[in-house]
């Protein structure tokens, strides 16, 4: 008899070689568990009734026990398993379908969408944005026009505050939130500066929430005795609330909360906690504008919650780039307040204005770049990641 080994990763594939070997009136000899998977010892229909006439021919041998049925596999893991390659055939064909359409669609065709794409993709924005720009900039023309047109796309498309004496005159409650080291306490000490030489100390009153960083509290305290203005220290929810209702005479209240990583679980507490007082609270969520687009991208998910008043851009003296935070601004579709551009208070401080950080991020110049592409390159990023992210740019204004 001739017997046959089967291996494969799992106990349905190795059937289905079985079968596709000998037939679907295939005898199963045994299966036990192998590093590469599944293991199957099997032989044909024919080879196996052979053997028993010998037996039964023979009558001093016994007769040979019929093996056991090879055990059905459950059918709640195959569907799994049938799904999950189903899954990943689909992903495979979307991505190579998408590399075919767009490298035989738009890369060969025109010229200058190619060299506008590579320029785009040169500053650091992302490729969905990038994508999107390119597919409905003009066709003709040279590269500077359409280099001329992405900025004005770009520019009509980030949200600024307008008018920062309305929001002074304003007032409320706002708290500055964001992740650890962002410059949250700095960015409240230049906002209170800001306010006070308007209004002067008496309508204004501080409160800090960070009580885990050694001399948080001691910090703002500071800039609070050089101003005049009176700092007040919460632990939890049910201070916040009671300092707020103490501090309702105050035309302006500004919070400095405690930093945390955007995958802290805390930080769903946070917003509960400002989102639980009788006094409602506007956030503004401070990003570092040198994290990558996929940092910034998670911070403003998780900070997200119920809405935010807006953010403020912190670091712009470190950041070789503004194209990240400017994308994720954009595509995001969040209101820019101010620019935080050094550490003194309150000089360091400017208000966002479009125009101005457009111009800054397309003077990067190429050289101090990292990311250069050649076109046989273009079509797998731009299938890749712009067809994921290509929903984050609908709604982007282009007329």
């Amino acid at each position: 008899m001739k017997v046959h080994r089967f291996i494969a990763s799992s106990a349905r594939e190795a059937l289905g070689l079985v079968r596709e070997a000998l037939g679907p009136e295939a005898m199963i000899l045994a299966n036990r568990s192998a590093e590469a998977g599944i293991e199957i010892l099997a032989c044909s229909e024919r080879d196996y009734a052979s053997v028993i006439e010998q037996y039964r021919d023979d009558d001093d041998s016994p007769p040979l026990a019929a093996p056991a049925p090879a055990p059905a596999p459950d059918p709640a893991i195959a569907m799994n398993e049938v799904m999950e390659e189903i899954r990943a055939m689909r992903e495979a064909l979307a991505k190579q379908m998408s590399e075919l359409a767009w490298a035989g669609g738009q890369q060969p065709k025109n010229p200058l969408k190619s060299a506008m794409l590579k320029h785009l993709l040169s500053l650091g924005l992302s490729p969905s944005l990038t994508r999107y720009l390119t597919e409905n900039a003009p066709s003709d023309g040279e590269l500077d026009q359409a280099i001329e047109w992405s900025k004005g796309i770009l520019t009509r498309n980030i949200n600024v505050l307008q008018d920062e004496d309305s929001f002074l005159d304003e007032g409320g409650v706002y708290a500055l939130i964001g992740p650890t080291g962002v410059g949250k306490t700095t960015t409240t000490a230049k906002l209170a500066a800001r306010y006070v030489m308007r209004h002067g100390p008496g309508k204004l009153a501080l409160i800090t929430t960070d009580g885990y960083r050694i001399g948080a509290h001691e910090q703002l305290r500071i800039y609070g005795k050089i101003m005049g203005v009176m700092v007040h220290s919460v632990k939890d929810e049910v201070d916040l609330r009671l300092a707020l209702e103490e501090l309702a005479t105050k035309h302006t209240v500004l919070i400095d909360t405690v930093g945390m990583s955007q995958r802290d679980q805390m930080v769903a507490e946070q917003i509960a906690m400002l989102a639980g007082t009788q006094v409602p609270v506007k956030r503004l969520l401070c990003l570092n504008t040198t994290s990558t687009i996929e940092t910034l991208n998670e911070v403003v998910h998780a900070y997200r919650g119920s809405g935010l008043e807006g953010v403020i851009l912190t670091k712009l003296d470190e950041a070789v780039t503004i194209s990240n935070a400017l994308d994720v601004v954009i595509r995001q579709k969040l209101r820019l307040f101010y620019l935080g551009t050094g550490q003194r208070v309150p000089e360091d401080l400017q208000l966002a204005q479009a125009r101005p950080l457009v111009e800054r991020m397309f003077g990067l110049r190429s050289s101090q770049s990292s990311k250069h592409y050649e076109d046989s390159e273009l079509p797998v990023l731009m299938s890749t990641d712009a067809v994921r992210l290509d929903t984050s740019v609908q709604g982007i204004k282009i007329a």
